[in-house]
């Protein structure tokens, strides 16, 4: 089988990481496929933050965990604390995306990048999850000092995370439904 294939076929969303660092080489690898990623017009309407220190990472878990403890609907919450309390699994490293303000294609431009990401990490040998709950450190009260730390691009809006690492556990992928396909 085709590389490239295989690495999409066996994919999971990691939500158990070891905690052990990534490689420097690795996040660079990583950085890069991101940067690669096709936009609509070539605009590029992102910035990629990449956070490789997993005190940061953990200190944005503390963060998130706060902010949805506060919350009015408890749903997240109390998912992650029936997962074992870790809103970021214990990964090593983090990818943030921003997106530019107002521009029409941003959440799909965003998404490409996010599918380049995740598919760089496991041709890498290392794992990964989506999180759209890394938007929340910097909803939290410490969030706009939590921006500063990452060195969020003022005026950028959160688009998504990416967590990266070495799994803890394995899981299998999701099973595919072919009656979603529709063949012309």
């Amino acid at each position: 089988m085709n590389h490239v294939l295989k690495v999409i076929e066996e994919r999971f969303s990691c939500r158990a990481f070891n905690g052990d660092k990534v490689d420097e080489g690795k996040i660079r690898a990583i950085a890069k496929a991101a940067l690669h990623a096709p936009s609509a017009i070539n605009r590029q309407p992102w910035r990629l933050l990449v956070v490789n220190d997993k005190k940061m990472v953990d200190r944005l878990d503390d963060a998130a965990l706060t902010h949805m403890k506060c919350m009015d609907d408890q749903m997240f919450y109390n998912r992650i604390m029936e997962r074992g309390g870790k809103v970021f699994y214990d990964a090593p490293a983090m990818f943030l995306i921003l997106k530019e303000p107002g521009w029409k294609w941003g959440d799909m431009d965003a998404g490409i990048m996010t599918q380049n990401i995740t598919l760089a990490a496991a041709s890498l040998g290392l794992d990964s999850v989506i999180v759209a709950m890394a938007a929340f450190p910097f909803q939290s009260a410490e969030g706009e000092e939590l921006k500063k730390m990452v060195k969020w691009h003022e005026d950028w809006e959160f688009a998504m995370g990416v967590l990266v690492g070495e799994r803890a556990t394995a899981k299998e992928p999701h099973e595919i439904d072919w009656d979603k396909v529709t063949f012309v």
